[in-house]
C-alpha cells in the first residue's frame, strides 16, 4: 500500500541500504533525525502525564478525548521551558547541530539554542512507516500563534504529507474524509470515522 518511491525507502531501510540518490552521510543524517523524534515525541507524552502537564490534559479532556485516544496518537505536553527538549536530547547523545537539523530546537539572536516548542499541546505527526516526522503544537497561554509546526527537514515535507493517514489507510474503506485540523481528525476516529486525515 506504498507508492513506488515509498516502498523503495522503506524496503531501503530495511535492509539498511542508502538509496541510489543518496550517499551514505545523508541516509544516516535521515537516521538520526528521525531518533530525535521519536526520542522527543515520547519526552513530549511523558510530559503530558506529569504535573506539569495538567492544564494539557485537562484540555484535551475538554475537547472530549479520552485516554485510549490520547496514546493513539501520541498526543503530548511541550513544558513551558527554552531548554527542556534540548537537555533531554542532549543526555541522550544528540548533538546541536542535529537538533537544529531535526527543527526540535531553533538557534536565537545570541547565538544559543532554544526549544521549538514551549507551553503547547504535541501532535506528532507519523508517516506511512511508523517514523514520527515532524511535530504540530497547540498554544496553551497567549503568546504565539495559536499552531505551529514544524520546519521542512530532511525527513518532512510539509506539502507530501497527511496527518493520520498511517491510521487511515488501515481502513477497508475507499475513501478518506479530509479534515481542517489535527483535533478534527483525532475527534473523527475516536467517534468511529477512522479514514479522517489533515493536510
Amino acid at each position: 500500500n506504498l507508492e513506488y518511491v515509498e516502498a523503495v525507502r522503506f524496503l531501503a531501510a530495511r535492509a539498511g541500504m542508502p538509496l541510489p540518490d543518496e550517499d551514505d552521510s545523508m541516509a544516516k543524517l535521515r537516521g538520526r533525525v528521525l531518533a530525535i523524534n521519536r526520542e522527543t515525541a515520547r519526552f513530549y507524552f511523558e510530559c503530558l502525564n506529569r504535573p506539569e502537564g495538567k492544564a494539557a490534559r485537562a484540555y484535551l479532556r475538554g475537547r472530549g478525548l479520552n485516554d485510549g485516544t490520547i496514546r493513539r496518537f501520541g498526543l503530548g505536553y511541550a513544558p513551558d521551558s527554552f531548554d527542556a527538549v534540548q537537555k533531554h536530547l542532549r543526555q541522550q547523545g544528540y548533538a546541536d547541530d542535529e537538533l537544529l537539523t531535526a527543527g526540535v530546537c531553533k538557534r536565537g539572536q545570541r547565538g544559543g539554542l532554544y526549544d521549538a516548542f514551549r507551553n503547547r499541546v504535541i501532535f506528532p505527526i507519523i508517516d506511512l512507516r511508523g517514523n514520527v516526522i515532524a511535530f504540530g503544537g497547540r498554544r496553551m497561554g497567549e503568546a504565539g500563534p495559536k499552531y505551529l509546526n514544524s520546519s521542512d527537514t530532511p525527513v518532512f515535507k510539509k506539502s507530501r504529507g497527511l496527518f493520520a493517514l498511517n491510521l487511515a489507510r488501515k481502513s477497508a474503506a475507499r475513501r478518506f474524509i479530509l479534515a481542517e485540523g489535527y483535533m478534527d481528525v483525532i475527534s473523527l476516529h475516536q467517534a468511529g470515522f477512522t479514514t479522517a486525515v489533515a493536510t
